[in-house]
């Protein structure tokens, strides 16, 4: 009568993982060893090395927050404009210790002298159009974001019943907005 638990040559037992996982280390060791012929070990190969972004934290943001301090909630960093030193997009609102304070969203650069704050480089949303920033994202020289908002002054400040992706693309020496049709759109 054969077994409940199926035939006996077909059960695990620890010496089956423990082979199982002594082959798989083998394959990945030897892989991070071996790489493909004339590549380089160091990221920056064939192209400069790029500055760090200026400290987020450290900037002084056009905001009036009345008692509470300003947030930075998210932050990335890129050379959006291709000098060689990287720029740093800051989500910022108010510390609100409850509700959903609205927040900008700013691009910065480094300071003009060695010492001072980044500088406020560009705005992409002013926190006076009452929007909260979602999923920020930099990839190459492209910002990317999704806006949530508020269809009239009766939706609770909680609770936006607006959403929208946007995009904006560093070209020809400014931000260029793209955003993506609004939901139910045709």
């Amino acid at each position: 009568m054969p077994s409940p638990r199926g035939p006996s040559h077909a059960r695990s037992r620890p010496l089956h993982w423990l082979v199982t996982a002594a082959a798989l280390g083998g394959v990945l060791g030897g892989a991070a060893l071996l790489e493909p012929a004339g590549a380089a070990s160091t990221p920056s190969a064939g192209r400069a090395a790029v500055a760090p972004g200026p400290d987020a934290d450290t900037a002084r943001y056009p905001l009036d927050c009345g008692p509470v301090e300003a947030q930075v909630v998210d932050r990335a960093t890129a050379d959006l404009d291709g000098d060689g030193r990287a720029e740093t997009v800051a989500v910022v609102r108010c510390a609100a210790g409850i509700g959903t304070p609205p927040s900008g969203v700013y691009v910065l650069a480094h300071p003009a002298a060695a010492g001072e704050r980044p500088r406020i480089a560009e705005t992409l949303v002013d926190p006076g159009e009452g929007m909260t920033v979602q999923d920020l994202a930099v990839r190459g020289r492209t910002i990317s974001a999704r806006l949530l908002g508020y269809s009239s002054p009766d939706v609770p400040r909680c609770c936006p019943d607006r959403a929208r992706d946007v995009e904006w693309d560093w070209r020809g020496g400014k931000f260029v907005l793209r955003a993506a049709p609004p939901t139910g759109s045709v």
